[in-house]
């Protein structure tokens, strides 16, 4: 199989993206392709894989994304940004509807963040609070409780928007913490055969830092709809107040959010490409990797918000 890619990321979760509108491969096949990308052993790498695919009039962008291990999620902010770019460039268009796995989103491009990062505005949501149809256990709703089934006693805001989140804020971030909650879920046993995504917050004055277990990828620098369940989550529990701008940090960068009492969340960020060029993927699953063209003006912009990221972790 012979690919045209683009290697993006988004707040430093970084994906190889394929313009997918003309292939027609089964979810299987393209779980394969995802796995053989996305590792990081390989050539390429990444935290999963992205398609644009075809769209409609009212949406004429559509999204899918897959993890690392093949499964496919629900959404990804992060990546969404940098699907949208792709398709505001083939389209000739700068905003526009995206159709994602079950659910839609608003895309427009935005003001830059920082001198010569390209900017992407998404408006997803909006989030559930119904912990029942992810199913967690027998845990209709959980807000700022815990979770008995996670052996810890920390407390959780389960949100959906739409794929699962479970969000703890915490003084101090411990990754070994994080990752052995994350585990936990990450095993789909029977009362969350979906599994999840775990991630600890802090409230740091009028920002928000996030670091996120995320389901079928692990711990991770960077989760888009892990920040925007945050910031759902702590406008929900009064940590910061509806429809008020906030700055939200990972150790991938940040991101600019907003979140409304309606249960929509406002994400402005980077959609940075970093290259483009062609993969052949063998029978035996071997890669090779041509590099035919670099943006390095828009990998040293983003260099300068890391820097500033750097001092929050």
């Amino acid at each position: 199989m012979r690919f045209a890619i683009t290697k993006c990321h988004g707040s430093g979760n970084d994906f190889p993206m394929i313009d997918a509108r003309d292939i027609a491969l089964s979810d299987a096949e393209w779980a394969r392709v995802a796995r053989v990308l996305a590792d990081r052993a390989g050539p390429v790498g990444g935290d999963g894989l992205l398609l644009m695919t075809p769209g409609t009039t009212e949406r004429p962008i559509g999204f899918r994304m897959f993890n690392v291990d093949g499964s496919e999620a629900e959404t990804c902010l992060n990546g969404l940004r940098c699907v949208a770019r792709m398709g505001f460039e083939a389209l000739g268009i700068d905003r526009g509807g995206v159709q994602l796995n079950g659910s839609i989103a608003w895309a427009e491009r935005d003001g830059d963040i920082a001198p010569g990062v390209y900017t992407v505005s998404e408006r997803a949501g909006p989030a559930s609070l119904d912990a029942s149809a992810w199913p967690l256990g027998d845990l209709a709703r959980a807000v700022e409780q815990p979770v008995p089934m996670l052996s810890s006693e920390r407390a959780f805001t389960a949100v959906a928007i739409p794929n699962p989140h479970l969000v703890s804020f915490v003084d101090t971030i411990d990754d070994a913490e994080l990752s052995a909650i994350g585990d936990i879920c990450e095993a789909a046993p029977d009362w969350l055969p979906r599994r999840a995504n775990v991630s600890f917050v802090q409230v740091r004055g009028d920002s928000l830092f996030v670091r996120t277990f995320e389901r079928g990828v692990g711990l991770t620098n960077s989760c888009g709809s892990a920040m925007a369940a945050s910031t759902y989550a702590a406008g929900l529990t009064g940590r910061i107040g509806w429809d008020v701008p906030v700055t939200v940090f990972n150790r991938g960068g940040l991101v600019r959010a907003v979140a409304g009492e309606d249960a929509m969340v406002t994400l402005s960020g980077n959609a940075t490409f970093e290259w483009v060029g062609e993969v052949v993927i063998g029978t035996d699953d071997v890669c090779e990797l041509t590099v035919t063209d670099r943006y390095d003006s828009e990998i040293a912009a983003w260099d300068g918000i890391v820097r500033t990221a750097a001092r929050w972790h």
